[in-house]
């Protein structure tokens, strides 16, 4: 925990004009610094938190409130990035400005942009997708120097990430099909990495302004992807697949466990049984996400246990590409024909628990969502799927009622001159037959 306070004289003693020092107060996990403001004052000048009884006392407050939203600034940035404190660099950057490092039109601020990426605090995998952002700002040929720094040259990175591929294959035709480009909303993502490096070079002074604060509404959010998920039927393919890989074995085990749980792969690789509470045979865990640090929580039901207990309570430590390309092989294997990766697991939890009447802000919190909308996505897809069943419905009906009009007729025909060669009875059993037939093969 990290506060600030403007205090007066925290030492207690007076130079021989009987002034003292106005200093900004930084507590770190109890911890005090103190850095001098240059303002000095007597006793009688300091009352309440500020300076009095002067007749520049309007200026020297403006200029102690500086100071202060200075520290406020670089504290809150370590914050952000959950970095260890250094009040070294804190005096450095907001009690001298004017020693702040500067760069020159010609520097490499791609460069700069990587060294800062470990500094963030963030984790793994967004640490990942911030350097796969840089490199194609990089690769667009559009901003690499500090004088690259545009609204023009944004605008042409932008049309570059427009042309990226979906996956980066080169073909032309992939499967049969045309390749697709990615979305309007990863697009933005991209943009979202760049516009917080370059509020960061800002804060330290590198540069005087955002090129992206200019251009606020021209990048569109764009919708989000369909979400993939597993159907009831087909995890249980998964279940039931024969595996004597274990390689094969444990991925298989591990998206499973993701399935029922709802982790995200960075939060299952720090799972572990120990750290969950158990009430007689009901185990809880909660804990804070590794990207984003909100707390999730959930009931590890007793599939998710029984894999969990197979590993010792703790799953062996498995890159996520590792993962994802055992899972090609586990889909295609079972005919899967979803692109399935780890996060399907997490998607496929959290659709199974909307199906089965949970609230949306309940499953929020067993997600560990900051907001609500990113859980409301789930609630859409599951939707439109209600709809899709819906219409399956209305043409099986109007199916069934065509060819129980033409069997009626037919028994009609049939029936002249003697009994119904069409019997009661038999007639729903062969309309249903059809009806379902007709409907698979539409």
């Amino acid at each position: 925990m990290i506060k600030t306070a403007v205090i007066y004289n925290h030492r207690g003693r007076f130079g021989k004009d009987g002034k003292a020092p106005v200093e900004v107060r930084v507590t770190v996990n109890r911890r005090a610094y103190y850095i001098n403001t240059g303002v000095s004052v007597r006793a009688r000048e300091w009352k309440f938190g500020s300076i009095v009884n002067r007749i520049d006392c309007d200026g020297l407050n403006r200029r102690v409130g500086i100071m202060l939203k200075r520290v406020d600034e670089i504290v809150n940035d370590y914050m952000d990035r959950e970095q260890d404190f250094d009040i070294d660099e804190v005096r450095r950057f907001v009690k001298s400005p004017d020693k702040r490092r500067k760069v020159k039109d010609d520097d490499d601020m791609a460069a700069w942009m990587l060294e800062q990426i470990p500094l963030l605090g963030v984790a793994h995998g967004t640490a990942k997708h911030y350097k796969v952002s840089v490199t194609a700002m990089v690769e667009s040929g559009a901003m690499r120097r500090w004088k690259d720094l545009s609204v023009e040259n944004v605008h042409r990175f932008d049309a570059f990430l427009h042309r990226i591929e979906k996956h980066r294959t080169n073909a032309k035709v992939k499967d049969g099909k045309p390749v697709e480009y990615i979305s309007q909303a990863t697009v933005r993502n991209y943009h979202k990495d760049i516009k917080a490096l370059l509020a960061r070079a800002m804060k330290f002074g590198l540069i005087t302004a955002n090129p992206y604060d200019r251009m606020k509404g021209e990048i569109k959010r764009g919708d989000i992807e369909t979400v993939e998920f597993l159907t009831d039927e087909e995890r249980g393919r998964i279940e039931k697949l024969n595996i004597n890989d274990s390689m094969l074995s444990t991925v298989r085990d591990m998206f499973l466990f993701q399935c029922y749980t709802g982790m995200a792969f960075s939060d299952m690789m720090a799972f572990s049984l120990d750290k969950c509470q158990r009430d007689g045979a009901l185990v809880t865990y909660s804990a804070p996400r590794v990207k984003t640090g909100v707390m999730f929580y959930i009931r590890v039901l007793p599939k998710a246990l029984t894999i969990a207990e197979k590993y010792g309570g703790r799953f062996p430590q498995v890159a996520d590409q590792t993962c994802n390309s055992n899972l090609k092989t586990i889909a295609n294997v079972t005919g899967i024909s979803k692109r399935l990766t780890t996060h399907v697991g997490r998607h496929t939890f959290a659709t199974w628990m909307l199906r089965h009447g949970v609230p949306i802000e309940k499953v929020s919190k067993m997600l560990g969502h900051r907001r609500i909308t990113q859980t409301q996505r789930y609630a859409k897809l599951l939707a439109a799927d209600v709809i899709a069943e819906f219409d399956k419905v209305v043409r099986f009906g109007e199916t069934k009622r065509m060819v129980t009009s033409s069997l009626a007729k037919d028994a009609e025909l049939l029936s002249v001159g003697g009994g119904d060669v069409l019997a009661e009875d038999s007639a729903p059993e062969q309309v249903v037959g059809v009806a379902v037939e007709t409907v698979g093969a539409g």
